[in-house]
């Protein structure tokens, strides 16, 4: 069975949005980049990303300089039979990150983005985010 794992937003500030959501709700601080805040409550992650370009393959339904919520990630159990699923209901692969490692491993990585019909993203990840 597939588990909501985080939830992405897109903000002009993504700083100054993860402060409000740790004062707010306090959730923790797990990595910063340049792109992205990712915090989480233990179980599920809130991603919070600078606004997606033209440039960006899962720009999303709602274009350039949206801010709100982005997309949402399943953790599923096995990426490949996930896939044909989403596939077989007609959605649309976006990206698909190279596989490294095993899920298993605390480096491994398998990941796509897709849409479903409205344009929302959906991210998949084999192993998941780190809470």
């Amino acid at each position: 069975m597939a588990k909501i794992r985080h939830i992405a937003i897109t903000a002009e500030n993504p700083a100054e949005v993860a402060a409000f959501y740790q004062a707010a709700f306090d959730m923790h601080e797990v990595t910063r980049n340049e792109r992205q805040v990712l915090l989480s409550d233990g179980y599920i992650n809130l991603t919070i990303l600078v606004p997606k370009t033209e440039q960006d393959a899962d720009l999303g339904p709602n274009g350039l300089n949206y801010s709100g919520i982005h997309h949402i990630g399943f953790q599923v159990d096995d990426l490949d039979a996930t896939s044909r699923s989403l596939e077989e209901a007609q959605g649309k692969l976006l990206t698909a990150r190279e596989r490294v490692g095993t899920p298993r491993e605390a480096t491994g990585r398998a990941e796509s983005k897709w849409a479903g019909p409205d344009g929302v993203v959906i991210d998949i990840s084999e192993p998941g985010w780190a809470v």
